[in-house]
């Protein structure tokens, strides 16, 4: 069955604040900038946190750092970071980290696709050791393994890679069809991305709360329920708009609005 959850930070009013939502799943964006070994030690916390509010952690990522130097080589020092990134899943029962790979300009696509399985390979092997999978985030932050023809190129070669899938990045940033994107890979998709948008022409307008945008999301569930898709719908608050009071009350809409299309027994 599909689990319904939100992006929030790892501390306590991080798991708090999900409780207080009425949502039991939690999502952690531990992005560039962070160091994984002090996400390390507040595993136990965290672990403490996750019981104390009923909270599961069931999804890591890591946005926007490079994984492949200007020679084509893996950066040994952010393989490393994955590694603890993984590991931290695996103590905390998180089943999916997402992760990106850079692209190097002066090397073509099918050169920059031999780089990134060299260090996908990498992070898949030790994260089926751990029994953590990992996903591609399909968002352009510093990473091209973000559409169909990465993902071919890739994942024909990786087999238990998978997808973080986000239907506003292929509106904003890809081909727009995110139904047949959807209905052509679910069954690599290890996680979603519940995000609203407005696209109009080549405008991005604003990514309001979802059920006030322009993503079909009742095409959407119906795809995941007919590929059987049974992982977390992590909605993610992305406007600089919908903020405080105004952002919480849109959380709120979105937890309703798509809780009343998730199914429970």
């Amino acid at each position: 069955m599909m689990t319904l959850g939100i992006i929030e930070n790892w501390t306590e009013e991080g798991f708090r604040h999900v409780a207080e939502l009425g949502l039991h799943a939690i999502e952690f964006c531990y992005n560039i900038g962070n160091d994984p070994k002090d996400l390390t030690a507040l595993v136990p916390d965290i672990k403490k946190w996750s019981a104390q509010y009923d909270v599961r952690v069931l999804s890591i990522g890591r946005w926007g750092t490079d994984k492949i130097a200007p020679d084509g080589t893996v950066i040994e020092e952010e393989l490393q970071n994955t590694y603890t990134m993984l590991d931290v899943c695996a103590e905390l029962g998180c089943p999916v980290f997402n992760t990106g790979v850079n692209y190097l300009k002066d090397d073509s696509f099918f050169e920059n696709c031999n780089h990134a399985v060299e260090f996908l390979s990498k992070a898949v092997a030790y994260g089926k050791e751990k029994g953590v999978k990992v996903a591609m985030y399909n968002c352009d932050w510093n990473n091209f393994v973000r559409e169909p023809k990465a993902w071919t190129a890739i994942m024909s070669r990786i087999p238990e890679l998978g997808i973080k899938y986000d239907p506003s990045h292929c509106i904003n940033t890809g081909s727009g069809k995110y139904l047949e994107e959807i209905n052509e890979w679910a069954d690599r998709i290890y996680h979603f991305h519940i995000k609203g948008t407005i696209h109009i022409g080549d405008d991005h307008v604003d990514d309001p709360p979802a059920g006030l945008d322009m993503i079909d999301w009742r095409q959407v569930m119906g795809l995941l329920y007919a590929h059987g898709y049974p992982g977390m719908l992590s909605i993610e608050p992305h406007s600089g708009v919908w903020k405080g009071d105004l952002g919480e009350w849109g959380m709120r809409f979105t937890i309703d609005y798509i809780s009343k299309m998730v199914y429970t027994r």
